[in-house]
């Protein structure tokens, strides 16, 4: 047996955030065979944190010694640590604006935790992945989790229509992406990221037919980027499903799937990139038409936000058909600063809706900025974010975005991904003078205070926004070191 057939030590300290979000996922799942009142439940979310703080330190350690990791099988450098970081970070958010969530719902389980844990450690996987079956590993691992956290209030009719509907069309996508994954095999005799790169520099495969493989495989991510025509699901998932899970879907999952979207695209694909880039592009401007104009016609805040998120994936794709590392760049920039943004909009949303998630109208907040002037504060920087009004993240997420794409000779696409932008303005702004120049419904009155997990969790986000919205540098600074080449 070769010397290097075990792994080393090395390459178990690089794979040490999974090991770790494994292990605190299991021993909440075996806790809550034990812990049998509510107060003893309690300490299943400080419990999930801190658990995901040391696969946030183990990550930042991993990085000091980047290399490969079980037979090239996983690669951890630059690129897969920024990514691990920030869906760590994304459950960190996601736990603090559950917390009350669950305990008005009255379902203070440890499963849920488990499962934000496990969703997480898919995450981790997928995005320092450097072989195919095991980015279908890490996509699965997390799509399991997902839809059982879409109907996680199992008695109610819109969780359980929504787990389904993610369920079923999320099965029928996965299908299109083993099929191009086999294809792909077939064609190269590889599923390493590396090994089909060179195989089609030297064209020792039919490019029409890997050209066929990527649109396959794009099928599989575009429906977890949420990306047109494969966005279908979004909207009903997003509203049927508890509403601090909606926050965490529509961030976590999605930014995951960017990160291994870049990475087979840049890499396995790279030398074929004329052929997927027409294809990225007439993606990108149906995404973002098909998310704003759609948007305009909501009255449901979720499902505004989840069409919403539908064209943020567009302007995202605009930088993956740069296909640059500013491109790259720009992709990662974006998708941090869009985290910090979408799950404020949702803890927001969650504080408000209450028990039963009864008011999720967009006409339900009216007069917020009345009773509630901090939450109403909040959202409003929330929403110019999502504009990308100057000193806010979005600004400088949009900015670098069609940057990279004008550096990419994409003027068209820069063009009308900026009228795509006008066009948001609208139903964002149309939320803010509903909260402020409407007068107060019952929908406001005898609204609490939020609790202090929410208030972190709102507040934090908040704080990362306007701190990458004024001082973006350090995050590019560290994008850009991490970008794909």
């Amino acid at each position: 047996m070769p010397a290097n057939a075990f792994p080393t030590s090395a390459e178990y300290l690089r794979f040490l955030p999974e090991i770790i979000l494994t292990l605190g996922g299991v021993v909440i799942m075996l806790l809550e065979a034990v812990f049998t009142n509510d107060d003893q439940r309690k300490i299943f979310g400080p419990l999930s944190i801190v658990a995901l703080f040391a696969a946030l330190l183990a990550s930042i350690s991993a990085a000091g010694d980047p290399g490969a990791a079980f037979s090239n099988m996983l690669v951890i450098d630059g690129f897969a640590s920024f990514f691990r970081a920030l869906v760590i970070g994304i459950g960190v958010l996601a736990i603090l604006g559950s917390t009350g969530y669950l305990r008005q719902e009255r379902m203070p389980g440890g499963e849920y935790h488990a499962l934000i844990l496990f969703s997480i450690l898919g995450q981790c996987v997928m995005v320092s992945a450097n072989e195919l079956i095991m980015i279908f590993i890490g996509l699965e691992i997390s799509s399991i989790a997902s839809y059982v956290l879409a109907g996680y209030l199992r008695d109610d009719p819109r969780n359980n229509e929504s787990a389904l509907k993610y369920f079923l069309l999320g099965s029928f996508a996965t299908a299109f992406l083993l099929y191009g994954v086999a294809w792909i095999y077939g064609l190269t005799g590889s599923t390493n990221l590396d090994q089909i790169r060179g195989a089609l520099q030297t064209s020792a495969a039919p490019l029409v037919m890997a050209g066929a493989a990527a649109a396959f495989m794009f099928v599989g991510f575009g429906f977890k980027i949420s990306a047109a025509p494969f966005q279908i699901w979004a909207p009903d998932v997003y509203q049927g499903a508890p509403a601090p899970v909606s926050g965490f879907l529509s961030v976590g999952p999605k930014a995951a799937a960017f990160a291994i979207l870049l990475r087979v695209f840049m890499t396995a694909f790279g030398p074929i990139a004329d052929r997927w880039e027409p294809m990225v592009w007439g993606c990108a401007l149906a995404t973002m038409m098909v998310g704003n104009f759609a948007a305009l016609q909501q009255s449901n805040i979720k499902r505004m936000l989840a069409y919403s998120s539908i064209a943020h994936a567009g302007y995202v794709l605009v930088a993956v058909t740069a296909h640059s590392e500013t491109g790259s760049a720009a992709a990662m920039f974006y998708l941090a600063a869009y985290a910090f943004t979408n799950l404020g909009a949702f803890a927001v949303v969650t504080y408000f809706s209450r028990k039963g998630e009864k008011y999720v109208a967009i006409d339900d907040f009216a007069g917020l900025s009345q009773r509630q002037p901090a939450m109403a504060a909040m959202l409003t920087i929330f929403l110019l974010s999502l504009i990308g009004v100057p000193l806010t993240a979005g600004f400088f997420g949009k900015f670098y975005i069609f940057k990279a794409a004008l550096d990419a000779n994409l003027t068209w696409l820069t063009v009308l991904g900026l009228l795509n932008s006008a066009v948001a303005a609208y139903y964002y702004l149309r939320l803010l003078v509903v909260m402020y120049f409407k007068d107060p419904g019952d929908s406001v009155e005898n609204l609490e205070p939020a609790g202090l997990s929410l208030q972190i969790a709102v507040y934090a986000s908040a704080f990362g926004t306007l701190l990458l919205g004024i001082f973006p540098g350090w995050v590019l600074d560290i994008a850009t070191k991490s970008a794909l080449k």
